[in-house]
């Protein structure tokens, strides 16, 4: 990698090669792998590997276990920097995508997954502490909606290439994995050769770090990261499993969820700025409520493969929304903290994916309308949580019961 360059200095660096540059390749490159990843997983383990639910639930366990051990990235960064610690998981994340095809069976895939899984979540876990670092607090909510954008155009462009290439060229599983996967490793790689090592203001806490004055964010993340599982693991594999949908429709759908998002996101980023994150998370943790009663209600009462598909978008666009969770910790976090909290924030969002998703899998062999009415629960959870974010979120004003006050932040609470 090239020289070491402050983050004061970058102004003197073409606009290709500043931070913000490497921030939008890499959410450009991610997307790539991974939603080939997503995109295909289902009808792959169904009609190569026969999965059924509970092998389903199992892999998305296993999935997850990274996540739960993203911790491990604050001993990492101790002896490697976050910028290069992130382009190597991207790297590792597009390597295993490429090879996924390559293990057509329940023990090979869950290897090939755990593989990927690592590049995936210590990408995502240094790729936030980034942000969060890079990004000016004013500016922050913007430029991430811009960001989730420019993942979203990125995402787009694959799944066009996915419909186009299973429909008209007759393309095969192993072919979409190892081009895509192949692409986003050489992307990170790349960035790796030519980008500067940009050294950051404020050096990070390089140990543990549990604060109780964040109490409230690490329990959104927890309740987010259970929410999310279920709809990750199950509302595709409904779609596949109930309905039937072939590569190119479940396709279709994640195709005009990311259509929406790349217009939506901005707009969203732009509406948490000024309406700030306490109105943003309220709205989302209320429609997801209203998304998982009624995924529950197609199985009780055979709503129809329209209003399935109607509810798949909705939930996208709701969780276009989590963007406010992060800049709702930028603004109560102490700068030293971001990277090691992210790591724990991490951890803390899959402590519930790492069982979850295997017991809910045997709970969808019985009923998969009470799968979905779980998720509505921790939806409901998460917004009466969200109650408690104050409108001017800080440093001594983390929660509607803290005082304002920075004497718990200055004894290093």
């Amino acid at each position: 990698m090239a020289r070491l360059v402050s983050i004061f200095e970058v102004s003197e660096l073409p606009f290709w090669r500043r931070p913000i540059s490497l921030l939008f390749i890499m959410a450009v490159a991610m997307p790539i792998a991974f939603s080939v990843w997503s995109a295909l997983l289902n009808n792959f383990v169904i009609q190569i590997a026969d999965f059924d639910g509970s092998d389903i639930g199992l892999l998305h366990t296993v999935r997850e276990v990274p996540g739960f051990l993203a911790i491990g990235v604050i001993l990492i960064i101790m002896f490697l920097r976050e910028q290069t610690l992130g382009l190597i998981s991207l790297a590792l994340l597009g390597v295993a995508t490429a090879l996924t095809a390559y293990f057509p069976s329940v023990s090979g895939l869950l290897i090939i997954t755990l593989i990927s899984s690592f590049g995936f979540h210590y990408f995502e876990t240094v790729n936030q502490s980034l942000q969060l670092q890079w990004l000016p607090k004013e500016k922050a909510p913007q430029i991430i909606g811009w960001l989730v954008g420019a993942g979203s155009i990125a995402t787009l462009i694959v799944y066009l290439g996915i419909i186009i290439g299973w429909q008209k060229l007759e393309l095969s599983f192993n072919f979409i994995y190892l081009t895509s996967g192949g692409l986003t490793a050489l992307i990170a790689i790349l960035c790796l050769l030519f980008f500067p090592t940009f050294k950051t203001e404020t050096k990070q806490i390089t140990k543990l770090v549990l604060r109780r004055r964040y109490w409230l964010y690490y329990a959104l993340q927890f309740l987010s990261g259970a929410r999310r599982q279920i709809f990750v693991v199950f509302a595709g594999f409904m779609m596949v499993e109930k309905f039937g949908f072939e590569v190119h429709q479940l396709t279709a759908l994640l195709l005009i969820n990311l259509a929406i998002n790349i217009f939506v996101a901005p707009l969203f980023g732009h509406f948490i700025a000024h309406f700030g994150e306490r109105r943003a998370l309220i709205i989302e943790y209320l429609g997801l409520v209203f998304v998982f009663v009624a995924y529950g209600g197609i199985y009780l009462f055979d709503w129809g493969v329209v209003l399935a598909a109607t509810l798949f978008v909705l939930d996208h666009l709701f969780f276009g929304l989590r963007m406010a969770l992060k800049t709702y910790f930028q603004k109560i976090s102490a700068p030293e903290d971001i990277a090691p909290t992210a790591a724990v924030a991490f951890t803390i969002n899959h402590i519930a994916a790492v069982f979850l998703p295997v017991l809910l899998g045997l709970l969808w062999l019985i009923s998969p309308a009470i799968v979905f009415m779980v998720a509505a629960l921790l939806a409901f959870l998460s917004f009466t949580l969200a109650l408690l974010v104050p409108r001017f979120p800080d440093i001594g004003n983390e929660t509607l019961l803290a005082l304002k006050t920075y004497s718990k932040y200055k004894n290093g609470e």
